[in-house]
């Protein structure tokens, strides 16, 4: 792991940190080749159920998340390295995963930040943050999701005032457009999250990974092909111990212990 992207791990939750905050928490190779090692890192360990992606943004006068690509990378000829085969853009726009990922949000997240932001699955943001594509303001268009991301997430008409103005949607707007799972305070996005992931983490592991993967899938694949899907992944499921588990604790009158498999 990179010292630009940090990892640790708090009960069932993987905290993996944005940890450039001199370059606004920019994406270069570094952070690239960082945020899919610690993806890597979550999906790999069975003690790790769901993901926090946070950024450091001490010292900053206007918190920033993440301001995307870093153009001083890109002008030097390095644009590639800001991409991995598995996870694309940052190493994770583009990622296959199982596991969910939570962005928790304290400042702007604008261009590739924002791109990374609508690769999460949940998003936690401050009253404080907003939420951008700013590629047309230097003759560019945003490459790594946001151009369909953003439109599903928030509706065509505002989403493409955002992409064709260059100008960020503030979090209470995009709270009330269901960007954002929950709006809170400036300085309460990790904890909420946290306590996000917390009540993620009482459910049954494989149902919720296995949910996740057909919600995912809705927005490609016809009806046809979603019930296939899920009967597939129910019949897995049901075969699991952890459904056993389930059931025997509702019998019992107990919570359940998971164990994730």
């Amino acid at each position: 792991m990179s010292d630009v992207v940090t990892y640790e791990v708090q009960g069932k939750v993987a905290l993996i940190t944005l940890n450039r905050p001199e370059a606004r928490n920019a994406v270069n190779g570094d952070v690239a080749q960082g945020l899919e090692a610690a993806i890597n890192q979550m999906e790999e360990d069975p003690n790790v159920w769901v993901g926090i992606l946070r950024a450091n943004t001490a010292g900053q006068e206007r918190p920033v998340f993440c301001a995307g690509a870093d153009l001083k990378a890109i002008n030097s000829g390095q644009a590639g390295s800001l991409n991995t085969e598995l996870g694309g853009f940052g190493g994770f726009v583009y990622r296959q995963r199982k596991k969910p990922v939570i962005a928790a949000v304290d400042g702007l997240a604008t261009a590739g930040g924002c791109e990374i932001v609508l690769a999460a699955d949940m998003v936690v943001a401050t009253t404080r943050s907003a939420f951008g594509l700013a590629e047309v303001m230097r003759n560019l268009i945003a490459g790594a999701g946001g151009l369909f991301r953003l439109p599903r997430a928030i509706g065509q008409a505002t989403a493409m005032e955002v992409i064709l103005t260059g100008q960020p949607l503030p979090a209470e707007r995009a709270y009330a457009l269901g960007l954002i799972n929950r709006l809170v305070e400036p300085g309460k996005a990790e904890e909420s999250a946290f306590e996000l992931a917390s009540r993620v983490c009482l459910a049954a592991p494989l149902a919720v990974w296995a949910s996740r993967k057909i919600v995912l899938a809705a927005a490609f694949e016809s009806d046809e092909t979603l019930i296939k899907m899920t009967n597939a992944e129910f019949g897995k499921v049901l075969q699991s111990e952890d459904t056993k588990e389930g059931l025997t604790a509702f019998i019992e009158k107990r919570p359940p212990v998971w164990q994730g498999r």
